[in-house]
């Protein structure tokens, strides 16, 4: 009996490991746009279609356009640029930074991040869960590289009078991002007033000001 509780015991951790995105069952499943079947995924186009193209994406060397209130922009490299990442369980995204341009709180609810910064320095952080919600930070110089667990709030910011540039390395095919300040103020339709301004503790006027901006 004990053998058999040990043995189930592993098994049960094996099928942990691979809840999120299960290992490919052929070489490649490239993703069909055009397929309006619906999956935890996507549909595979049919292997004799596919080409080089599916697999690739060209100008990920080009800067993004960091004029906006936040002086950041992402260029994703995701199921949705890159066909071919269907079932592969990763991802790429690109961050440019203005000088002391932030990326905002956020979490991606499918997978961890590994980020590594290629110019520039980059203040990263991200908080534990309750009941601690322990700020965890650190400035990172050119070549450093740090992780986001899954799911955490998380943030980055250029710390410098210049422009940084970074890439991240993300465990899924399609991470998913919720921006908090966004689903907070920015739902539709919106959370109710009142419902935001006891969780914050503070005047619903104050809220009312905040959904406005988003």
């Amino acid at each position: 009996m004990a053998k058999y509780l040990v043995l189930m015991s592993l098994l049960a951790m094996t099928m942990l490991a691979v809840a999120f995105e299960p290992s490919p069952l052929q070489d490649f499943c490239v993703a069909d746009a055009s397929s309006s079947t619906r999956v935890n995924g996507h549909v595979c186009l049919d292997s004799k279609m596919v080409e080089a193209k599916h697999f690739s994406l060209s100008g990920f060397h080009i800067a993004g356009n960091t004029s906006n209130p936040l002086g950041s922009t992402i260029t994703p490299a995701t199921v949705a640029q890159i066909p071919g990442l269907n079932t592969l369980g990763i991802s790429i995204v690109r961050f440019d930074y203005a000088p002391w341009g932030l990326v905002p709180p956020h979490t991606h609810p499918r997978a961890t991040e590994i980020i590594t910064v290629l110019e520039g320095s980059v203040l990263v952080g991200f908080v534990t869960s309750n009941p601690d919600n322990r700020l965890i930070t650190k400035t990172l110089e050119k070549g450093d590289v740090f992780v986001f667990p899954i799911g955490l709030v998380h943030f980055q910011q250029s710390v410098g009078n210049y422009n940084a540039v970074s890439l991240s390395s993300l465990s899924s095919q399609n991470p998913g991002v919720v921006m908090v300040a966004n689903a907070l103020f920015g739902s539709e339709p919106s959370i109710d007033g009142d419902v935001l301004a006891k969780a914050f503790q503070v005047d619903k006027n104050v809220i009312s000001n905040l959904q406005e901006k988003f």
